[in-house]
């Protein structure tokens, strides 16, 4: 693969990885906190690399392709890993997504909900018949828009003020698990307003459900900000995998 170097393939994750793993503890360390979960997003890179970062100690990889994410997840079932799906969802991708995903980062609407909730009860009736063991509930992270006009953006998510609705929707929803929130920072907006903004927001989801602390938050470019506002957990790919592989 382009930019890989002399060494190979697994001592370019392994260094990138100990570089991004640095600066996580790093920033936690300045922080006073915990450290947040790391995922790793493998979006247009192969299997063969997640497996690499298993190797390494990765157990959450996030995806935001279905069709990308179900072929990974399958060619990697003997591998204990979390998947996290954490792009824009078409409610008819629904069930093939609660296959494999351990939690949907991206749940922005209250039709998505409705397809979600069906989905794994549709799913945990095929494992019942296949006689597999039934998956857990369904984390979902409510991803909301953090444009600073308060309208929604390119990047998704459901309006700060759709909040406790759409909480409310997960909440009572069989299957499903209120998980926490998840957000994208504006482009052209300080990432630390950003995450001060979905701290706000996070409030008055759990207000809804106190236990839904997630806080997705902080890519590459911004993970430092993440954590000081108090991410729980990152979505990193590029510091990684190292620059995206041409696709057609």
């Amino acid at each position: 693969m382009s930019g890989a170097p002399e060494g190979g393939r697994p001592e370019d994750l392994s260094r990138r990885l100990a570089q991004v793993r640095s600066r996580i503890s790093a920033a936690s360390h300045a922080a006073n906190s915990s450290e947040p979960r790391l995922i790793v997003v493998t979006k247009y890179f192969p299997a063969s690399d997640v497996r690499i970062l298993a190797g390494l100690g990765v157990s959450d990889v996030g995806e935001n392709r279905d069709q990308e994410a179900a072929a990974k997840a399958a060619e990697l079932e003997d591998l204990s890993l979390a998947w996290h799906f954490i792009g824009q969802l078409q409610s008819n991708k629904a069930r093939s997504v609660v296959r494999y995903a351990r939690s949907v980062h991206s749940v922005d609407r209250v039709s998505l909900v409705t397809a979600l909730g069906k989905a794994v009860a549709v799913e945990q009736e095929r494992r019942g018949g296949a006689g597999s063991e039934p998956r857990p509930d369904l984390d979902c992270y409510l991803q909301f828009s953090l444009d600073p006009d308060g309208t929604a953006d390119g990047r998704g998510g459901a309006l700060p003020a759709d909040a406790a609705g759409l909480a409310e929707k997960v909440a009572g929803t069989a299957g499903l698990r209120l998980a926490g929130v998840m957000a994208v920072a504006p482009v052209d907006a300080s990432p630390d307003e950003a995450f001060a903004r979905l701290l706000m927001i996070s409030a008055a989801v759990r207000a809804v459900d106190p236990s839904a602390t997630g806080v997705s938050a902080g890519m590459s470019g911004d993970l430092e900000a993440a954590v000081a506002a108090g991410a729980t957990h990152l979505r990193i790919g590029s510091d990684v995998l190292g620059p995206r592989p041409a696709v057609g």
